[in-house]
């Protein structure tokens, strides 16, 4: 009994070792063996209609910008929007600025403490101190000075004027008065011109400016400048000359002293004027005891004598018939 005990256990040791390695091999092959594949559906690669016109208007430059920025903006213009919606919280901020705005203002170095006036007479610098609305000291920032400027720019005697403020709070105005180069006489008075014929004050009496020649006449301030350079032509008799006056708003005429008066043309006065200079320097016209000399008509020239030369020449002609007929 023991001994088929024993071949029977080796006979299923070596039965049992059998199939543990033919169990072994099937299982290899199997794993060898592809697995079987699934039926599972390919996904396409290609976006959907949707996604593709996505990723097309986001490749548009415009819709990134406006997403990137715009979009932001927006939200916080609204944010602010909403925010600022209460009537209170609109008047707070208000009221914070302007307690800021007049803080800043008020600080020392933006304070003007001085009025300085360059380049004017005394009585303009009065002037310009009386009718400049200033209240010194006074922020910069108050102070309109284009205003300024324009306020005293229209001042008669003043040509141009420059406001600047300066440092230490000074405001200096520098002004280039008009500079009178002739007196107007009109109906009313006498009146300071410069050469452009813009008016400079106003003269109480005629000796206080011997130096100024004068013109009179209706429209002569409108001819100013025509009118010196017939002043200037004149010349040699320049100091005889009393003035000119303006003859129908066309023309001008050349008063000389010894009540002698030159009529000038409309057009080309001026050279009218040396034809009559060059007379006198070659035939002493000027000396000649006449009231009237026409230059009106070129070709022409006429002088018409006073009476006491009238009555020389009628007194040398009876003579001279009263020679001839004793003969």
């Amino acid at each position: 009994m023991p001994g088929m005990a024993a071949a029977f256990s080796a006979g299923g040791k070596a039965q049992g070792g059998k199939s543990a390695s033919r169990l072994q091999a099937q299982l290899s092959a199997a794993a060898a063996q592809p697995a079987p594949q699934r039926n599972v559906p390919r996904r396409d690669p290609a976006p959907s209609r949707l996604a593709y016109r996505l990723q097309r208007l986001w490749l548009t430059p415009m819709v990134r910008v406006l997403t990137r920025v715009g979009l932001p903006i927006l939200t916080v213009a609204l944010a602010l929007g909403l925010w600022l919606g209460n009537a209170d919280r609109r008047a707070a901020i208000l009221a914070k600025y302007e307690e800021v705005k007049t803080q800043i203002q008020n600080r020392p170095e933006f304070m003007v403490g001085l009025l300085k006036i360059e380049g004017a007479e005394p009585e303009i610098d009065q002037a310009i101190r009386a009718m400049l609305p200033l209240k010194l000291p006074a922020s910069s920032f108050q102070l309109d000075l284009p205003a300024l400027q324009d306020l005293i720019g229209g001042l008669d005697a003043v040509a141009a004027v420059d406001l600047r403020i300066r440092t230490g709070g000074v405001l200096e105005v520098k002004v280039t008065e008009r500079v009178p180069a002739i007196l107007w006489r009109h109906a009313n008075g006498l009146e300071l011109l410069d050469s452009t014929g813009h008016r400079v004050a106003t003269l109480i009496a005629r000796e206080s400016r011997p130096d100024l020649p004068l013109i009179a006449g209706e429209g002569a301030e409108a001819h100013v400048p025509e009118a010196l350079a017939l002043l200037a032509a004149a010349g040699p008799i320049l100091k005889r000359a009393r003035g000119l006056v303006r003859i129908g708003e066309r023309r001008w005429d050349l008063v000389l002293d010894r009540d002698q008066r030159i009529l000038l043309p409309e057009s080309d006065p001026v050279q009218a004027l040396e034809r009559v200079i060059a007379l006198d320097r070659a035939e002493d016209l000027m000396a000649r005891d006449f009231t009237i000399l026409d230059m009106r008509n070129e070709d022409r020239p006429t002088i018409r004598l006073s009476a006491t030369a009238v009555e020389e020449m009628n007194k040398i002609a009876t003579g001279a018939t009263k020679t001839r007929a004793s003969r």
